[in-house]
């Protein structure tokens, strides 16, 4: 770990709390060497690894267990995605934010389905990837109002000419799922209902479970793509 890393690490266990421990991964190197400058610089981040390639990706998470993975899509060996769904094949988790110059709708529909709970356009103000690093730390969704336009025209394409009624949910299930839209945390979700986190996380599984969404960022997707909630 690097001085800087060090001081991070001091400056957030003085404050009562655990950095949250980033691995980065991007195969060039003036990126990587980027973001792990400006993600040093804040006092509740701490930078665990870097990796050039996805097989890299792989075998660091195994390692390190870090609390969020910023992940570039386009990389040589294995790719993005292909890291993610290799992780979750051997049922390893990770709060995985994609952080890429590609926009395209099926680029964006496979790395939610691989299990990404953001997705980043580099380019994106530094504010906005500190904000989504912690989100994504706390189990929350991000979905950018560009992203999300961009994901629901990816997963109307194969339900054209189908017709479908959505899942029923409960009362509490529904507002649950509105406040995961607005990008609401379980511990906010909590707050805002007056109940455990715990209580929450029982309604945010039952709503993953009836819609068939493998995490929140698909889940809200599918909401808005049958019209349960509004993005």
């Amino acid at each position: 770990m690097n001085a800087s890393n060090a001081s991070n690490t001091r400056n957030a266990t003085l404050a009562g709390q655990q950095p949250i421990r980033i691995l980065v991964a991007d195969d060039h190197p003036i990126v990587r060497d980027g973001l792990v400058a400006i993600l040093s610089g804040q006092r509740d981040f701490t930078v665990v690894g870097e990796a050039a390639n996805g097989e890299e990706v792989v075998a660091l998470v195994r390692k390190l267990r870090p609390d969020v993975l910023l992940l570039d899509l386009a990389m040589p060996v294995l790719d993005g995605v292909g890291a993610l769904e290799r992780l979750r094949a051997e049922g390893i988790t990770v709060n995985a934010i994609v952080f890429t110059a590609y926009d395209t709708d099926e680029r964006i529909m496979a790395a939610v389905r691989a299990g990404a709970q953001g997705y980043l356009l580099k380019g994106a103000p530094r504010e906005e990837v500190f904000r989504a690093v912690r989100v994504a730390h706390q189990g929350g969704s991000l979905l950018t109002p560009l992203v999300a336009s961009k994901l629901l025209r990816a997963m109307e394409r194969p339900h054209e000419g189908k017709t479908g009624a959505p899942p029923t949910l409960t009362p509490r299930e529904r507002t649950t799922l509105n406040l995961l839209a607005r990008g609401l945390q379980n511990k906010e979700i909590a707050h805002e209902l007056g109940i455990t986190e715990r209580t929450v996380k029982y309604h945010v599984g039952a709503v993953l479970r009836k819609l068939g969404a493998g995490n929140r960022t698909e889940a809200v997707a599918l909401a808005a793509q049958q019209g349960l909630v509004q993005l």
